[in-house]
């Protein structure tokens, strides 16, 4: 087999130092804004009750989170292949335990991980597992088996509560000078004008920090899914389908050809024609690939909702 060595040695190495880079300055901003509002204890006390409650967080069972959209676990009645599959990606991946996998019935292309090394599931769509073959089903898992080994909910945990540390200090920044406004204007002690701005454009730059986090993680789960799989161009391949299949209904019929185009800084997924473009760099790797047999027909013994159901936040299928 041919492997592209300079792609697989260099791709890990750029997507980890990116995801350093972008933490710390999501921390930076963060201690920054602590500094003008409360000084040097203040960015301590910040970042140490950050920690505490990463640690002491409630910890929601991953099954309950997917069962609120309805999903179904695979068991081995209807599902043998496609665990089979799964256990191979786990053990290649050295997880402690092997994630359970469930199905959402929804048409929509998707699928995501959650929980930690130890406990973790995979969800997919039934959508998903109709459009993509048995070689990009594959791929697709391997890539969520990636997220897991990476921690990277931890990671993203951890950027979304330093940011939310910064929301609320910009928040409290803010309303500071509006009641001290009178002050000002009646010739009081001058204000840290340049405290003022960072405290006002710090949200801003914390929320594109994280979108840059986001897409990060996203290539090394490609890149760490194509070594799992033993396949880079089947991710690929269904890279490629799901970018054809997702909305593609609606906007043939309300927008045809008008797909609105997002800058890249407001992406929380990277392009995905550079996500390809990385991904058959890779060419081939040493491993012999993961097929997973039969994965459209697991679909077929789950039943399909037919109906959106509404919530609060929106509709969930």
């Amino acid at each position: 087999m041919v492997v592209n060595d300079s792609a697989r040695v260099a791709a890990p190495s750029r997507n980890l130092t990116h995801s350093f880079v972008l933490i710390a300055g999501i921390g930076l901003i963060t201690a920054l804004s602590a500094y003008v509002l409360w000084g040097r204890a203040g960015v301590a006390w910040t970042f140490a009750l950050s920690f505490v409650l990463l640690l002491i967080s409630p910890r929601i069972t991953p099954e309950v989170i997917i069962r609120m959209y309805g999903a179904q676990r695979v068991d081995q009645r209807f599902g043998a292949p496609l665990l089979r599959g799964v256990e191979e990606l786990a053990r290649r991946a050295g997880l402690p335990s092997v994630p359970k996998i469930f199905i959402i019935p929804t048409p929509m292309l998707n699928a995501f991980a959650t929980g930690t090394q130890s406990d973790s599931v995979i969800a997919v769509t039934q959508g998903m597992l109709k459009a993509l073959s048995s070689r990009e089903i594959s791929a697709v898992l391997a890539h969520e088996m990636a997220h897991i080994r990476h921690n990277d909910l931890w990671v993203m945990n951890l950027a979304d509560t330093l940011s939310r540390f910064t929301h609320l200090m910009s928040m409290m920044g803010v309303l500071l000078f509006l009641f001290n406004l009178p002050l000002l204007f009646m010739g009081g002690a001058p204000f840290p004008w340049l405290g003022i701005v960072l405290l006002y454009l710090a949200p801003t730059i914390s929320s594109l920090l994280q979108l840059g986090l986001s897409r990060a993680r996203e290539y090394e789960a490609d890149h760490a899914g194509a070594q799992l799989s033993g396949d880079p161009e089947g991710l690929a391949s269904a890279l490629q389908k799901i970018e054809k299949y997702q909305g593609g209904m609606w906007e043939r019929v309300f927008l045809p050809g008008r797909r609105v185009p997002v800058p890249s800084l407001l992406r929380t997924h990277p392009p995905t024609k550079e996500r390809i473009r990385r991904l058959r760099q890779l060419h081939e790797t040493p491993r012999q690939p993961v097929h997973v047999s039969q994965a459209q027909d697991v679909a077929a013994h789950y039943p399909t909702r037919q109906r959106p159901r509404y919530h609060l936040n929106g509709l969930w299928y």
